[in-house]
């Protein structure tokens, strides 16, 4: 693919990630759709993955650390996502049990809590080094980069206080969250820049 579809690819899986992982969410929270639910959780893994592939390439022209920092963060990401879904499907035996097992349900519950915490752990660490290259490369516009500094700062603070037994990850993941819906649909509509390392292809994207 050239740099140009590669990033329109990222784009759209970036948008399909956010879309499924928010409706397998939902689902899964309902207690009646958990396994539909956690079938879209996989499917988010699958793609938060897929970015971390396709964007390695691109990233490695640039600045290689970045590239192999960039891809296992996601890869990381997405195996904790996958361990957070196979607690998440315990719950299904478990409410089945007559016996009721409440204590196990909330280990399981918990279990899927932490993983989604150090997934989003890995993926703010992770993206500010993507975002540096996006900025130093001028991949997209330059404020844009900026905001997913700032955003995957702000949202890997609030994963690490999660941790910590916070309850503010919600609110900090705000900045982060929106940046990537909006980087997916830029990337959509125009790609990477083939030759992005001048002033004319910065404000293309204006």
């Amino acid at each position: 693919m050239s740099v140009r579809t590669t990033g329109r690819a990222v784009g759209a899986l970036f948008l399909l990630a956010f879309v499924v992982y928010m409706t397998g969410n939902a689902l899964a929270g309902s207690g009646e759709t958990v396994a539909a639910g956690a079938l879209l959780m996989l499917a988010n893994s699958a793609a938060v993955a897929g970015i971390g592939v396709l964007m390695f390439p691109v990233l490695r022209r640039h600045h290689e650390l970045s590239a192999h920092a960039y891809l296992v963060s996601r890869v990381v990401e997405a195996v904790m996502l996958a361990v957070g879904v196979v607690f998440l499907l315990l719950l299904i035996p478990l409410a089945r049990d007559a016996s009721g097992l409440p204590s196990l349900a909330s280990v399981a519950r918990q279990g899927n809590l932490y993983a989604y915490q150090i997934a989003m752990i890995s993926l703010g660490l992770g993206s500010l080094m993507f975002c540096r290259v996006l900025f130093q490369a001028r991949l997209v516009p330059r404020f844009m980069a900026i905001w997913g500094m700032v955003g995957y700062a702000v949202f890997a603070t609030g994963a690490i206080l999660e941790v910590l037994g916070y309850g503010v990850g919600v609110t900090l993941s705000i900045p982060g969250g929106l940046f990537e819906v909006a980087l997916g649909v830029l990337l959509v509509a125009k790609g990477f820049p083939t030759e992005p390392s001048h002033d004319r292809e910065e404000a293309a994207y204006l």
